[in-house]
């Protein structure tokens, strides 16, 4: 049902409260795992308050990635990493589009949320414009 399934990860504690839920599924469904995450370049006329700072340094996104690549490891889960540069709702769909993704798991908050709120987050962009089913994991 779920033969591949992307999981954007980001620095907020609730992406890396969701990884056991990631887990209970890749494994119930024998899935195959994407991490991804995204280096989200500061737009200048915004300034630096447009992206966490976390997630504008490939260097931290690598460790971010590793480090739950090692996690899911413990569980005898083999995941492939992904490290991408754009707006995150838009990588996030491209690449479940580009790897065949049945599913996308994610968390509804955490550093992605805009000035405006929930409506202008980047779980409602990724619900509104996914190729596939999304699970949102508060």
């Amino acid at each position: 049902m779920f033969n591949t399934v992307v999981f954007p990860i980001d620095s907020s504690r609730e992406s890396r409260e969701a990884a056991e839920v990631v887990g209970n599924i890749v494994q119930k469904y024998g899935s195959n795992l994407y991490l991804l995450s995204v280096v989200e370049k500061p737009d200048p006329g915004q300034g630096t308050a447009a992206a966490p700072e976390a997630m504008t340094s490939p260097e931290v996104v690598t460790e971010l990635l590793n480090g739950a690549k090692a996690l899911f490891a413990q569980q005898g889960i083999e995941a492939k990493t992904l490290e991408r540069e754009g707006k995150p709702a838009f990588v996030i769909c491209d690449v479940a589009d580009e790897i065949g993704a049945n599913l996308i798991v994610m968390v509804s908050r955490g550093p992605g949320l805009t000035e405006e709120g929930i409506p202008n987050s980047v779980a409602d962009r990724v619900i509104n414009l996914s190729p596939c089913p999304v699970l949102i994991v508060p």
